[in-house]
């Protein structure tokens, strides 16, 4: 493991992707005195360096997308984000596409818990729709994302697209690059859907992170959901991964999603429910909200 190289690399990445550019080249900097002055010197290894390396990128605006990541499994060694992607369809087969739990409960609620992510469409649409037909006839419904650490926002979009009537804009995505701006909506979903009147409930814990906590937030926002549970982690900006070592990922925020409704986002600030409660209560709570 060459420790100067690994990190003269994390630090071009930030500089050249990153959704905030001029942070990103303060952060270069940083990494680089940090560097020279034989700050990593010590790690023993790349679970180490990506302990200390992620807490310099996060040192000066606290962005928990922005890090070296270390993955105890070796990434494979394919171009670019090939890899990364590799690991995650392997996952989401083995993860029923992020289905973790469906179910009818009394009164017929459905109930359908989401984790460990909301994976990419391509690899996991079909057990996605099946499991929202499934709870398309309930007469109320919980969405448990306590266990979801995030996804992809066309993810998002696809389930939301079973929990509103008509087109909904969700977000813009804004880039640091010069990129032009991209809204996202709901799509069109054929077939039986829960739709936009009945009661809903989103259940989330201060692990939900990411796409999950995209989902929590534009269902909250429109006025669609009660958010029932603790204060999200704070992470909105959307990353790309990069592999530059076996076990380690650089992840950089590349966007930034400013929603229709609050003009802003969950970043930093997580998205903080309707009904605050301890994670384990989180589901009775919302029971007896949807009761009502």
């Amino acid at each position: 493991m060459d420790i100067n190289e690994l990190v003269e690399e994390t630090g071009r990445l930030v500089a050249g992707h990153y959704v905030f550019p001029e942070l990103g080249e303060r952060l270069r900097l940083l990494l680089a005195e940090r560097r020279a002055a034989g700050y990593y010197r010590g790690a023993a290894d790349p679970a180490a360096l990506a302990e200390l390396v992620t807490g310099d990128l996060q040192s000066l605006n606290g962005d928990l997308h922005l890090r070296l990541k270390h993955h105890v499994e070796e990434i494979p060694a394919l171009p670019g984000d090939t890899s990364l992607m590799e690991v995650m369809a392997r996952e989401a087969r083995e993860r029923f596409g992020g289905v973790a739990r469906v179910e009818r409960l009394d009164g017929n609620v459905g109930y359908l818990e989401l984790r460990p992510l909301l994976y990419p469409l391509s690899m996991a649409a079909d057990q996605l729709n099946a499991a929202l037909r499934l709870v398309a006839d309930s007469d109320a419904l919980v969405i448990d994302l306590r266990g979801n650490r995030g996804g992809d926002p066309a993810t998002v979009a696809f389930v939301c697209g079973h929990l509103f009537d008509e087109p909904t804009h969700l977000h813009t995505m804004n880039f640091g690059d010069g990129t032009a701006s991209r809204q996202s909506w709901t799509p069109f979903v054929p077939g039986p859907v829960f739709g936009g009147e009945k009661p809903l409930a989103v259940l989330t814990s201060s692990g939900t992170f990411s796409g999950a906590e995209e989902l929590a937030y534009d269902l909250q926002q429109h006025g669609r959901a009660t958010v029932v549970g603790e204060r999200t982690g704070g992470g909105a900006h959307p990353r790309e991964g990069f592999r530059v070592h076996p076990h380690l990922e650089v992840t950089v925020p590349t966007g930034r999603p400013v929603h229709p409704v609050s003009g802003t986002n969950w970043e930093g600030t997580g998205v903080v429910p309707d009904l605050e409660t301890a994670d384990g209560e989180a589901l009775a709570a919302a029971l007896t909200r949807l009761a009502r």
